[in-house]
């Protein structure tokens, strides 16, 4: 059989890609396999006979197609090779460089040196069947920073059912992290309200994880028991789940009573209370203040109609609670089978509690807004804010929620707020401001005057006791009316608040409010409360009395550190099945980490974002923008068309 010259054609084309193909699957799998070098010897072996046929051609060489032929060859395989080498060099010598404005693709230092400081392996196991690229693109970046102490692996829950079960995995979308024996879940799957997607698995999340799984210490923490605050408990009205999602991040969670103990311990690097039903008493009062005075770290959920005792504390960091139940008219809650008083939050603080929740959700059932007000040293940040069509109601005992402009306010309306108290080595115990007296002129009568007294706020007459209340009343009576601060609308309002463990719409209050203030509701209402705020009569200035300023006796002093606080108005957001819905339990469990790691660096890492830079425009711009684009081909087109036709 003889072979045209055509077919040896056709052969030699299939010398280059038997080659090309060898040296790839050996470059993509990093060895030699016998089909790969079977594959190079076959195309080298293919284009020697095709060379060798060639030969025999008489004058094939010194044509002048074979010339251009054998210079394109050359070129082609000096390109092949070159890619190769700087494939061969790339996959050895990775870099990576990341052009982006606001360096998406880049972790962050803090990560960088977590990874690069390992002394243990770590692995993040990702029960899904299907990889998600955004998650698998965040885990290689850490692997490349990590080495071989960093792994991941995908788990099809239903494919490894043995996997599934030795992590408890209950859904799809569930993300662990091991190291030796320890596992920490990074991610929990669908909820009852289902799952949010843009809430993934995210650097801060996985960067926080290592860090917790690798610390040596143990974080204490006190739940407040014995004021009627949430029982650690299974069931309704519990906190069990939140006191599980404690230990699971490796929190050594106790109980404290105040009322056992008259201070709290030592080692506590957060007092959590959960909710309460009677006010702390001034013994327990200076306990906490006394715990805030030493550096720390206090989270106060506070539910609606509820009197604390803290209304003086809290005035000093800047806070007050309003007795007004927060409802939320915007109908997301509705979506849920939610009812008014279930406020849902998607608007969050740039703070590192909230850091990461973008406009996910979280609900507070029965919730009372906070007030915040500027005080020196302390530097607030709001946490959880409702949406614009809330308001703050204060008559419950209609059957229709209306606003009422003279009574309700419009919100949103502040639930949830950070506080960072700066610390300094003198501070003085009373901050209220005492009367400074007045020094006595060198030209003054050497007889004392009743003119002269240095209290001019005060009564010209010894005998008239000061009035127990801090409104500025010109009369000093003992049987001066209350100030307006004191009317029936700052007392507490009495409802019942309604727990609720399933996601049902809760059944609104129908008790009316108080009509009066009782003198035992409001700590600062009492002659006994608050003695510190009533004004003091000085005597008058005496000739012997000293012209210098320096006579002023100073306040008591005590060294004082930076403290913390996490004040959210209610705590029926962390019982037993209100923990796990949406963000809740992240509201928590990020509040108690940032109250208790105080020297954690992880939360200074922020979510890159990137820059929004498409062109909003009108219908009118629009239109013109689509007839440029119409106008100006047409135009040419035209012109062409007219030219052809007078040449024609």
């Amino acid at each position: 059989m003889k072979i045209s010259k055509t077919n040896w054609k056709y052969i030699f084309w299939l010398g280059p890609l038997f080659t090309a193909a060898g040296l790839t699957a050996a470059l993509v799998s990093a060895a030699w396999e016998p089909l790969t070098v079977g594959l190079v010897i076959a195309g080298i072996m293919t284009i020697a006979l095709w060379l060798l046929s060639l030969s025999y051609e008489q004058g094939f060489w010194g044509q002048r197609s074979t010339q251009a032929g054998a210079n394109a060859l050359i070129a082609t395989l000096a390109v092949l090779v070159i890619l190769g080498v700087i494939n061969f060099i790339a996959f050895r010598y990775p870099v990576r460089i990341d052009l982006t404005e606001s360096q998406q693709f880049t972790l962050a230092p803090q990560t960088q040196q977590i990874l690069r400081n390992l002394q243990q392996p770590v692995k993040v196991w990702v029960f899904d069947p299907i990889q998600n690229p955004q998650i698998k693109e965040l885990l290689q970046s850490y692997k490349r920073e990590g080495g071989q102490k960093f792994q991941y692996e995908f788990v099809d829950p239903q494919a490894q059912p043995g996997k599934t079960r030795e992590f408890s995995i209950t859904s799809i979308g569930e993300v662990y992290l091991q190291s030796g024996d320890k596992k920490q879940v990074l991610q929990k799957g669908g909820t009852a309200f289902g799952s949010d997607p843009n809430q993934g698995l995210s650097e801060i999340k996985l960067t926080n994880g290592l860090e917790e799984i690798l610390s040596t210490r143990n974080p204490t923490v006190y739940f407040l028991q014995g004021k009627g605050g949430r029982p650690l408990k299974e069931g309704q009205g519990g906190i069990q789940q939140a006191e599980k999602a404690l230990k699971d991040k490796f929190y050594n969670a106790q109980t404290l009573n105040l009322t056992e103990r008259k201070e709290v311990p030592e080692d506590a690097d957060a007092l959590i209370v959960p909710g309460l039903e009677k006010p702390f008493s001034d013994t327990e009062i200076k306990a906490l203040k006394a715990y805030l005075d030493r550096g720390g770290s206090l989270f106060l959920m506070v539910d609606p109609g509820i009197n604390t005792g803290l209304d003086k504390m809290l005035q000093e960091w800047g806070i007050k609670l309003d007795t007004r139940l927060a409802i939320d008219a915007s109908g997301t809650g509705q979506r849920f089978g939610l009812g008014p008083t279930v406020p849902t939050v998607r608007r969050y603080g740039e703070h590192p509690i909230t850091r990461s929740f973008g406009s996910a959700i979280s609900f507070y059932p029965f919730a009372r807004y906070l007030e915040t007000s500027p005080v020196v040293g302390i530097e607030e940040k709001p946490l959880l804010w409702t949406s614009q069509e809330s308001w703050a109601e204060s008559d419950l005992t209609t059957k229709k929620l209306e606003f009422d402009p003279k009574t309700d306010r419009q919100g949103p309306l502040l639930l949830g707020v950070a506080l960072v108290r700066s610390g300094s080595d003198t501070t003085p115990l009373k901050p209220s401001p005492s009367p400074t007296p007045v020094t006595p002129s060198p030209q003054a009568s050497p007889k004392p005057s009743p003119t002269t007294s240095p209290s001019p706020k005060t009564s010209p007459s010894p005998t008239t006791s000061p009035s127990p209340t801090t409104s500025p009343s010109p009369t000093t009576s003992p049987t001066t009316s209350p100030s307006p601060t004191t009317s029936p609308t700052a007392s507490p309002i009495s409802y019942s608040v309604i727990v609720s463990q399933e996601a049902t719409p809760p059944v609104l209050p129908t008790t009316s409010p108080t009509p009066t203030a009782s003198p035992t509701a409001s700590p600062e209402t009492s002659p006994t409360a608050s003695p510190e705020t009533s004004p003091t009569p000085t005597p008058a200035a005496s000739p012997t009395a000293s012209p210098s300023p320096t006579t002023t006796p100073s306040a008591p002093s005590t060294p004082r550190k930076t403290a913390r606080m996490v004040v959210i108005g209610t705590s029926q957001f962390i019982t037993n099945g209100w923990f796990d819905q949406q963000l809740n339990s992240d509201v928590f469990l990020n509040s108690v980490s940032w109250l208790s790691k105080p020297d954690q660096q992880s939360f200074s890492i922020s979510p890159k974002k990137a820059t929004n830079r498409r062109i909003n425009m009108t219908v009118v711009q629009i239109g013109l923008l689509v007839l440029g684009w119409l106008i100006w081909p047409l135009l040419g087109v035209g012109i062409g068309g007219a030219i052809w036709w007078k040449r024609r």
